[in-house]
Order: structure tokens, then C-alpha cells, then sequence
């Protein structure tokens, strides 16, 4: 059963990720994120990584998706929309994505790696105490990338309305 679960889980993750990088419209392609997104929270739950899982869902499927949404609502979508009719940028995208998953599977492929259920150090106790002492600095850095991500769409945005 849990094979079952795990072919429909991959399906529909594979499906979501392409239609986000092909689909026309960037909403759109934010709702396929946000399932592919689910989908792999799912396969983590089945490798018995549940605080992966979790976090999967809470910090990428929740707040980032809700910032990406955000973020699209500021932009002028009309001038999105013209980039994608260039049809040589848009197949360009898809087969680097492609070229780039292939790759990343050959490779890991060939390097045998584990599965994250067999590394059995994945609690939640054992990632809090990395996170907060050894990646402490990485994990500060994030947040004021992400910060500054938020105040330079807005800042940007303004600055184009101010121009019309």
C-alpha cells in the first residue's frame, strides 16, 4: 500500500512541477507549486521524516507560497505574459528544468545515497540543536534575505507606479 501511495504521491508531484514551469500564468503556476509542494511533504511522511514533512508544509507550503502570491498580486502581469509568448525562452526554461532533474537523479544514481528514512537521525531535537548552534548564522541570514526580498519587491513596485 505504502508503494501505492508513494507512485501517486511522485505523479503527482512530477505533474505539478512541470505545469509550474509551464503553465502561462504565474497564479496558476503558484497553486501547482503549492501541490507539488504537499506532494513531497507526502513522500517525506511515508520516509518517516515527519518533522521534515511538517516544516515542509508550514514554512514552503504555507509562508512562501503565501509570500509568492503576494509578491505576484504587485507585478504588472500583462508584461509577464508578453515574455511567454517568446516561445525560444519558454522551451529554453522547461529544458533546462528537465536537463537539471535528469542530472541531479543520474547522479544520485550513481552515487548510491540514502534514502532520508534510513539516516535515522532526523528528530526534531537533533535538527534544533544544529539549526540553532552549528547553522545559526545561516539560519539568521535567511531571514534577512527573505526580509529584504519582501521590502525589495515593494520598493521596486512603488518605484514603477511613481514612473507612470
Amino acid at each position: 500500500m505504502d508503494s501505492l501511495i508513494f507512485y501517486f504521491l511522485s505523479s503527482v508531484l512530477i505533474f505539478s512541477a512541470l505545469r509550474v514551469v509551464t503553465h502561462k500564468n504565474p497564479v496558476y503556476g503558484a497553486l501547482y507549486l503549492a501541490c507539488a509542494l504537499v506532494a513531497l511533504a507526502g513522500i517525506f511522511f511515508l520516509l518517516e521524516a515527519h518533522f521534515i514533512a511538517g516544516v515542509q508544509l508550514v514554512v514552503y507550503a504555507g509562508a512562501v507560497i503565501v509570500l509568492f502570491v503576494m509578491v505576484l498580486m504587485l507585478f504588472d502581469l500583462k508584461a509577464e505574459k508578453q515574455l511567454w509568448k517568446i516561445s525560444p525562452f519558454r522551451w529554453a526554461s522547461v529544458a533546462f528544468v528537465a536537463g537539471l532533474t535528469l542530472g541531479v537523479t543520474l547522479l544520485e544514481g550513481l552515487l548510491g545515497s540514502s534514502s532520508i528514512g534510513d539516516l535515522g537521525f532526523f528528530s526534531a531535537k537533533h535538527i534544533a540543536r544544529l539549526l540553532f548552534t552549528k547553522y545559526v548564522l545561516a539560519f539568521e541570514v535567511l531571514g534577512v534575505l527573505l526580509i529584504l526580498i519582501a521590502v525589495g519587491v515593494v520598493a521596486l513596485t512603488r518605484l514603477e507606479r511613481e514612473d507612470d
